[in-house]
Formats: structure tokens, C-alpha cells, sequence
């Protein structure tokens, strides 16, 4: 008898001052489950260079406890201030190499890619994806800063697309495939 083991995702939030990170256990028949989420606090650093540092050694520090199998990270927006940009783009790609190094992939997600994996819309509010979470996920997300939170819709993105339970994944170009497609849709119309 094959008896599959439960397999933990990273997932990332990225920030030059603020990082979240969530560890998501998934288990065959069950809800993913909140294994550790929380924020690496970057701010008491003066240099960037300290702060990166920091990032690194942090999450190569989780990885060890927490021995995840696969991760994602949340690609950067684009912003009109080029110092902050690019200021998150180097602490997005230390992440990327801390995880790397460990010999984990990493995928990258558009914030509208996991808005839509957690609430089934790519232009839901931050709000709205953090009112959904606990719907999808078990476990404590009570006082977790928005980071964390939002490193937590990362994780359940990735777990989404690479499960492919996409939500709302098929468009219908009309009733008549959308009935096809689902025939005991037809009494409730």
C-alpha cells in the first residue's frame, strides 16, 4: 500500500522592509493546512546590504526547519518609484537565490494570477483575498500581518495551479457548452 506523505509549500511575499512567508502542508482527501506563517522584519536595518543579508539567512533558516518541497514568490508590480522597485526587486531576487540554493524550485505569480487562484477574481482587494483564505485553508490566521497573509495566497495559488483545480478555470462561450459541460445545471435553471 503507497501511502502518500503530506508535502509543504513556501510561499513568499516579497519585501525590502517587510517579508512575509507561509508554510502550507497538503495532505491527499484534506485542506491545505497552516503549518507556520509569519513576517521577516527587515526595518531596524539601516543598509540594504544587512537587509538582504538578513532575508537570506532567515528563510535558509525555515527551509531547513520546515523542509518545504516546492515554493513560489509573488512577482513584483510596478510602481513609479524607481528606488522602491528596485529596492523589492533585489530582496524578490535574494529570496529567489535563498530558496534556490537549497535546491527547492521557485515560481514566480502575478498578484493577479493569485488574487484570482484565492477568490476566483484577479482584481480582488488585498481585504477580500484575506477574507477568503480561511475558507480554503485550516488553521490560525488570527493578528498575522497582511504580509503573511499575503505570502499564505501565494502558497495556495501555487498549490492551485500545480494541482490543476484552477478556479473558474473553463470559460464558456455560450449556455449551451456551459450545459454540456455540467448537465445537472439544467434542473436549476
Amino acid at each position: 500500500m503507497n501511502v502518500v506523505q503530506p508535502r509543504i509549500l513556501l510561499g513568499i511575499d516579497p519585501g525590502s522592509n517587510l517579508m512575509g512567508y507561509a508554510f502550507l502542508q497538503l495532505s491527499p482527501k484534506r485542506k491545505p493546512r497552516i503549518v507556520r506563517m509569519g513576517t521577516l522584519d527587515m526595518r531596524k536595518f539601516k543598509n540594504q546590504g544587512e537587509k538582504l543579508a538578513f532575508i537570506f539567512k532567515e528563510l535558509q533558516q525555515l527551509i531547513k526547519l520546515y523542509e518545504p518541497v516546492e515554493a513560489a514568490i509573488e512577482a513584483p508590480f510596478y510602481g513609479k518609484n524607481v528606488q522602491s522597485m528596485l529596492k523589492l526587486g533585489r530582496a524578490q531576487g535574494v529570496a529567489m537565490v535563498a530558496v534556490s540554493t537549497t535546491g527547492i524550485s521557485i515560481e514566480e505569480y502575478a498578484p493577479k494570477t493569485i488574487k484570482r487562484a484565492v477568490t476566483g477574481n484577479g482584481n480582488a482587494s488585498k481585504e477580500q483575498v484575506a477574507r477568503m483564505l480561511p475558507h480554503l485553508v485550516e488553521g490560525d490566521m488570527e493578528g498575522q500581518s497582511e504580509d503573511a497573509t499575503d505570502a499564505l495566497g501565494v502558497a495556495f495559488c501555487h498549490h492551485i495551479q500545480t494541482s490543476g483545480l484552477q478556479v473558474g478555470a473553463k470559460k464558456h462561450k455560450d449556455w449551451s457548452s456551459f450545459l454540456k459541460d455540467n448537465p445537472g445545471r439544467k434542473a436549476n435553471l
